[in-house]
């Protein structure tokens, strides 16, 4: 079928030096440093190069777009006042939940086959690009699956459902469903962060448990479960509480739909447990330690997707150069633009390094692989997420005031930005569970020094860093100092990734301006990077 271009010749001027809408991006093949990345950790370049195409079409970019503009509706009771404590959403965000459990988000990992986490973290950092609100009860269903396995008869039901690779939303009991997907609601009002004064209290029902109490943030109401807290005479206790039971709903109330910054197309409730029913996960008083296996893993595709929000904007931001012509030049051809950008990647480089690493180690079998995973996954998100703001920040303003419009992503991706530092431990939190790692898990820093010492000798700016590091603190830092050193350890293991997977002109490019070397504070005040190799990897493809 013929396209008629958009006419640009108007009655007052014509349409000269804007570059037209790009096309869908070749989100796998167009990104070379995904590709290598993927290789050096082990993941399934086959699958990801599926989904890539499927999440990259422009049917998806259009889902993407409906599942924002028709934002999640609360409907709270029918027309007679009967209550249904739902959430309704619009075609598109069905659409990208079925695309993304068809790909395998939740289930390859689960799969036995060699670097599911890996893969599983490279669909993260895929599908973020396109439509981050659907990842979020995405990597719940992942990260439920381990949770789970406290108790294996609740396993065996519910795991099966997670790991379908098919999207079933139907309001029906699990046994019912083809497939099932989880959530989680553990802080409330008072507390937050701090579970453990968490207030809900569970009562035994026979076999099951009631749940009474609020929780203050509930993200996927409309999930088919939900991993929760609640205190029992034990403790603080873990919690699956199903959404559906047979014949009735659940007695989870939903008070209201959370009117967030960005993750527009996905809903996030406060809820109310009035009696509800639910099943003990764990040992009594020992829901922290149960739930946690969760956290962990939410916590991976939290350092995973800040990497695919500031790829996403650096392709708008070059789209946008390569096609702009100022002061007689093309923008991308301009030296302070390039050196603007060129200092961007960097940092998308290494979230994407440091991410995949990071994976590869939940992938592994032993304790070191296990220690590695504990620390490295807190140092990337930490990390990545910091600089995931002040990157997408400075993406919209190559664009100037195009960016700063609804007409592109680059407002979407921007309010976007500070979640995934939010969510799963804000950053004091997590610089605290850092040292609290260090200290209680010898393995954890033997598995760092492991890493360190791989990546020495290539590269001067990192040797010279790590040993000033180790010189300012000989052992743990006092408290205050917690976010200094997690940078500092954050920047030194994304650098150690980099120089053993990426090209010199990345890895020497962030090592020297990373770790100590004079530039200023502002992305692109630095000198002597190689711009040309580093743009050339960005625009490969």
């Amino acid at each position: 079928m013929t396209h008629l271009p958009p006419a640009d010749r108007l009655a007052t001027h014509s349409v000269e030096n804007q570059p037209g809408p790009p096309p869908p991006p070749d989100l796998w093949g167009a990104d070379v440093s995904l590709r290598a990345g993927v290789t050096a950790q082990g993941g399934d370049a086959d699958a990801l190069a599926a989904a890539a195409a499927r999440f990259g079409s422009a049917r998806a970019r259009s889902d993407g777009e409906e599942a924002r503009r028709d934002a999640p509706r609360l409907a709270l009771f029918d027309r007679g006042g009967r209550r249904l404590d739902e959430v309704r959403f619009a075609p598109g965000y069905h659409a990208l939940m079925q695309a993304g459990m068809e790909a395998g988000y939740a289930a390859v990992a689960w799969e036995g086959r060699p670097g599911g986490h890996v893969t599983h973290a490279a669909m993260v950092y895929l599908l973020s690009q396109v439509e981050p609100g659907v990842c979020c009860p995405l990597t719940m269903t992942y990260a439920g699956v381990p949770a789970l396995e406290a108790e294996p008869e609740l396993a065996a039901e519910w795991v099966p459902k997670l790991t379908a690779r098919t999207y079933d939303p139907a309001i029906a009991p699990i046994h019912e469903k083809r497939a099932a997907t989880l959530g989680m609601a553990m802080t409330e009002k008072q507390g937050g962060s701090d579970v453990r004064a968490n207030t809900t209290r569970a009562e035994r029902d026979g076999d099951l448990w009631r749940l009474t109490g609020h929780k203050w943030f509930c993200s996927a109401p409309m999930s088919d479960g939900f991993l929760t807290l609640a205190q029992t005479e034990a403790g603080l206790t873990c919690f699956l509480v199903p959404r559906w039971l047979e014949g009735a709903r659940n007695a989870i109330r939903l008070q209201r739909l959370k009117d967030k910054l960005g993750n527009r197309a996905n809903a996030s409730a406060e809820i109310e447990y009035q009696g509800a029913r639910a099943h003990r996960l764990g040992e009594e008083g020992q829901g922290v330690r149960t739930i946690i296996r969760m956290v962990h893993h939410t916590r991976l595709d939290t350092a995973m997707a800040p990497a695919g929000l500031m790829r996403a904007a650096l392709t708008e931001a070059l789209w946008w150069v390569e096609g702009r012509r100022t002061f007689q030049k093309r923008l991308i051809d301009q030296p302070l633009m390039r050196a603007v950008l060129a200092d961007l990647a960097l940092d998308w480089e290494g979230a994407l390094a440091a991410g995949l690493r990071a994976a590869r180690a939940f992938d592994g079998a032993g304790e070191g692989d296990r220690a590695l995973a504990r620390i490295s996954v807190a140092l990337a998100k930490y990390l990545s997420n910091k600089r995931a703001v002040p990157v997408i920040g400075e993406a919209m303003e190559v664009l100037g005031g195009m960016g700063y419009v609804e007409d592109t992503p680059l407002p979407m991706l921007y309010r976007e930005a500070p979640l995934n530092g939010i969510w799963e431990g804000s950053g004091n939190v997590i610089c605290l569970d850092i040292l609290r790692t260090l200290a209680r898990e010898p393995a954890a820093a033997e598995a760092l020094e492991a890493e360190f010492d791989a990546a020495r000798g290539a590269e001067p700016a990192f040797d010279r860093a790590l040993a000033a590091h180790r010189e300012r603190w000989p052992g743990l830092p006092p408290e205050a100092e917690a976010r200094w050193f997690a940078e500092s350890l954050g920047a030194l293991f994304t650098a150690s990734v980099l120089i053993r997977t990426a090209p010199e002109a990345v890895a020497a490019g962030y090592a020297r301006t990373r770790l100590g070397a004079p530039r200023g504070l502002m992305p692109g005040a630095v000198a002597g990077l190689d711009e040309t190799a580093i743009l050339d990897r960005l625009a490969a493809g």
